[in-house]
């Protein structure tokens, strides 16, 4: 089935060239120059992945409040900005709101349609048929990759697309510790350290908010990231 992608971007002839480079790739474009119109679209139906700028015309943030739009309607709809705006605040700004990568307008087109078939290849994952192995018990954590569900102590936990198969890379080994490297190998993500960084953070606030005392995810400088057993799982 065409998957459909939307994209929101206020130059014209910039829109024009990644409108025909992504239907040359086989994907379904609807393009959008304002939010205004995007919004009014989204209300109707989503798109299966969305890429935003984030200054549209005299809307300077205009797209990080898009995403948070849509990010509200799906927590597993993938979000790409893609924007000229090349810092670490923007950046974590972006991953903060919610949005599965941030990408700036220098890099290649190769690399862009990389990054939005990875996306496509782990949403992809969720509807294979589930086998045992593809649900994690760990402690209070259960991790069900079928439907993307994590809950904690029976609590739901709403993770991005990103977010969740950074989270499963480092649960799966409970007690292992996980390198940068691994975390983008096994999520399939090619990112900077900053972006790992910000959604680790967020991955933590997330459970926070359900369990302030919640502290298994580990950082260990140096080196990366563990899932730290609780001490009446690892004690029974």
């Amino acid at each position: 089935m065409q998957k459909v992608i939307a994209l929101i971007e206020d130059e014209q002839a910039l829109r024009e060239n990644y409108v025909a480079a992504l239907s040359r790739q086989g994907y379904k474009v609807l393009a959008y120059s304002d939010r205004k119109n995007a919004e009014h679209a989204f209300s109707r139906e989503l798109p299966d992945l969305a890429i935003i700028d984030i200054g549209l015309g005299d809307d300077i943030d205009g797209g990080f409040a898009l995403c948070q739009q849509l990010r509200a309607k799906s927590a597993t709809l993938p979000i790409v900005f893609f924007t000229a705006r090349d810092n670490d605040f923007d950046t974590i700004c972006g991953l903060r709101m919610g949005a599965d990568d941030y990408l700036t307008k220098d890099i290649s087109l190769p690399h862009l349609l990389a990054r939005i078939s990875a996306l496509f290849r782990r949403t992809e994952c969720l509807k294979q048929p589930q086998e045992e192995s593809d649900v994690i018990l760990i402690g209070s954590l259960t991790m069900d990759s079928n439907r993307m569900i994590v809950t904690w102590k029976g609590i739901k936990v709403e993770l991005t697309v990103t977010e969740y198969w950074m989270l499963h890379a480092i649960a799966k080994y409970a007690g292992h510790v996980k390198s940068r490297q691994q975390l983008m190998d096994e999520s399939k993500m090619v990112v900077d350290d900053t972006t790992i960084t910000s959604h680790i953070k967020r991955i933590r606030k997330k459970f926070i908010s359900v369990d302030e005392h919640f502290d298994c995810v580990e950082t260990v400088y140096g080196m990366g990231y563990r899932w730290r057993r609780e001490e009446s799982d690892s004690n029974g």
